[in-house]
């Protein structure tokens, strides 16, 4: 009864696994973007990771969508080998200035163009762009894409994500901006760090002290002459 129980409860572990694997595996296979360097006020390195869902189709075309309310002054496009890549700039609604520049247009789509065979089937690739100056006061920005493959299928991942609702099939692919590190904080870890060499020193001779102590107590006795 026992040994049944057990093989019992270690196949509902194992199909709990195989389902959790399966879900993330789903949830990676999403268009994303991700920066190494992303902060409010700076420049950043953005990475969209593409993957071609399909078993007999490849990627061809990516059109990413930039921001309109919050513009980059600076867009660079990783130049990649079998892709073409074309920039669109548009005329903004009203100026908006970034750092000490004022836009009255921007780029607002980058477009990379396979000029080969492009991503194969159940492969990825990464595309890169190169921006700035970033918004402050703002925590993500959300980037739209476009997928199209080799058989003429489009899928747009444009869907926002709602906190506490059930993820979107294609949701747009979205930034998470990491706050800059303030001033104070600047200071607290360097006078942390300057303070730590001096508590190693004095734990280092409290040691020493230690085992000159314990080297005196292990001495042999002398013995005492009557």
């Amino acid at each position: 009864m026992f040994t049944k129980v057990l093989l019992r409860g270690g196949a509902i572990v194992v199909a709990s696994t195989l389902v959790l694997a399966g879900a993330a595996g789903s949830a990676s296979a999403h268009v994303t973007v991700s920066s190494p360097d992303a902060k409010p006020g700076g420049y950043a390195k953005l990475v969209f990771r593409v993957p071609t869902e399909s078993d007999d189709t490849s990627t061809t075309k990516l059109v990413v969508s930039l921001p309109k309310d919050h513009p980059f002054a600076h867009v660079g496009a990783q130049v990649k080998d079998g892709w073409k890549v074309e920039k669109t700039t548009e005329k903004l609604a009203a100026p908006v200035k970034v750092g000490d520049v004022t836009l009255s247009e921007a780029i607002t789509t980058v477009t990379w163009t396979a000029v080969k065979s492009g991503i194969p089937a159940n492969d990825f690739d990464e595309f890169a762009l190169s921006v700035g100056r970033l918004p402050e006061k703002v925590d993500s920005l959300s980037f739209p894409a476009v997928q199209t493959y080799s058989d003429g299928e489009v899928v747009k991942w444009d869907a926002p994500r709602t906190e506490g609702a059930e993820a979107p099939e294609h949701p747009a692919p979205v930034l998470k901006l990491a706050a800059a590190i303030t001033p104070v904080a600047a200071a607290t870890d360097t006078s942390k760090s300057s303070s730590d060499p001096l508590a190693r020193g004095l734990g280092g001779a409290g040691l020493l002290l230690g085992l000159i102590g314990l080297g005196l107590g292990l001495r042999p006795r002398k013995k005492v002459q009557s």
